[in-house]
């Protein structure tokens, strides 16, 4: 299905990116997916190419194209080479907005340049052991000692754990109000911030997920985003741009997903004929085809409409619950299809699927986006 929403200047941004991708990331995805973590290199060249923080004011380094459909064709083309490690959106799209929409100009000038020549590689880290979807129930706090504060807990699950520069850190500041919490920039390197180990997953393995440790932290008031008590309405205030990234990259991971498998099931013979000459394997096919270009359009309508800042929470809410249950149906029928084939880890329909599963619990789960869209019901 043809879309509309793109311009000229955003194709030939596409053409670029995909460019970059080929040259840049595509010969390094199998030795990343083994070491478990990208190499920095490739954040520096990114960053060269004006693909970090692309809507930056020019003062810092930016090239001003304040318009969601750069991230939004960044955040499909990682999805249609299934790289999951290189975490180009987290940085731009989802930490970035954090220091321009909340940080003050010192803070401005001094991380974003760097930022955006991905000499510091950005993490937000808001999940911890006992608290995932459920934020006011973190236990990482931080005391105001005048000067600075004091930052204990801990923290898991953490994308670009071990690569990140600066950890943009929710701790609860005030003991008496489960709501109150800051957002504190930590920095590499920080007496008492310690980094454990690269997790083990399902998925995803190029990408050096984390456990992160504050002991006495030692965080500069100059550090800290905005309020001190207002970081929870911080954290809400970005999530429904946060849930568009995702939706953004979900359904472009179920078309690639969706075109792995028409290939192979037009090369795949059993019984004497190709697999999609089968009546079953048509029907699935025509499903997943309807679905995706259904979810497609909705999502670049929801694209449209926060560059025009009126994306709702619940509407997002409703782009990453649908986007990330049809990804999920459509790698599992893609595998199934794919039959023995699709359960080795050479075919990427494998690693689509591994991939794949996260995507229904990050960002908040489908239960959590039902109960927002409920919630928008007024029930």
């Amino acid at each position: 299905m043809q879309r509309i929403h793109f311009d000229t200047e955003h194709n030939l941004f596409r053409e670029s990116f995909r460019t970059f991708l080929q040259k840049e990331v595509v010969p390094h995805q199998e030795r990343w997916e083994e070491a478990g973590v990208v190499d920095r290199e490739v954040w520096a060249k990114a960053g060269e190419m004006g693909f970090l923080l692309p809507w930056a004011d020019e003062a810092y380094g930016g090239l001003g194209l304040k318009d969601f459909r750069y991230e939004q064709i960044m955040s499909e083309e990682l999805a249609y080479i299934n790289e999951p490690g290189f975490m180009l959106p987290l940085h731009s799209a989802l930490c970035g907005p954090y220091i321009t929409e909340y940080g003050n100009e010192e803070q401005k000038q001094r991380f974003l340049p760097a930022i955006i020549r991905g000499e510091c590689i950005l993490a937000v880290a808001m999940t911890e052991p006992g608290a995932g979807s459920d934020l006011a129930g973190m236990r990482t706090s931080a005391v105001d000692k005048g000067d600075h504060y004091l930052l204990n807990g801990s923290k898991t699950y953490i994308s670009n754990g071990l690569l990140s520069d600066l950890v943009i850190v929710a701790a609860k500041t005030d003991p008496e109000n489960k709501h109150a919490m800051g957002l504190f920039l930590v920095e590499r390197g920080m007496p008492g911030f310690e980094r454990g180990r690269k997790l083990k997953k399902l998925g995803m393995h190029s990408q050096d997920t984390a456990e992160l440790f504050f002991n006495d932290v030692k965080v500069p008031k100059a550090n800290l985003l905005g309020d001190g008590k207002a970081g929870f309405i911080y954290l809400m205030q970005m999530l429904a741009q946060e849930r568009l990234t995702n939706a953004c990259g979900a359904v472009a991971g179920a078309e690639a997903a969706f075109q792995a498998t028409l290939e192979y099931v037009k090369e795949r013979k059993a019984f004497g004929r190709a697999v999609a000459d089968f009546q079953n394997t048509r029907f699935k096919l025509a499903e997943m085809r309807t679905q995706i270009d259904v979810a497609q359009v909705f999502v670049d309508r929801c694209v449209m409409d926060h560059n025009e800042k009126k994306l709702t929470a619940e509407v997002a809410a409703e782009a990453k619950l649908f986007t990330t249950e049809l990804l999920g149906r459509v790698v599992d029928e893609g595998v199934q299809l794919h039959g023995g084939a699709g359960y080795m880890w050479e075919y990427p329909i494998c690693r689509m699927y591994a991939n794949a599963r996260i995507q229904r619990i990050f960002a908040g789960t489908s239960e959590i986006m039902k109960e927002i869209i409920s919630r928008g019901l007024k029930l």
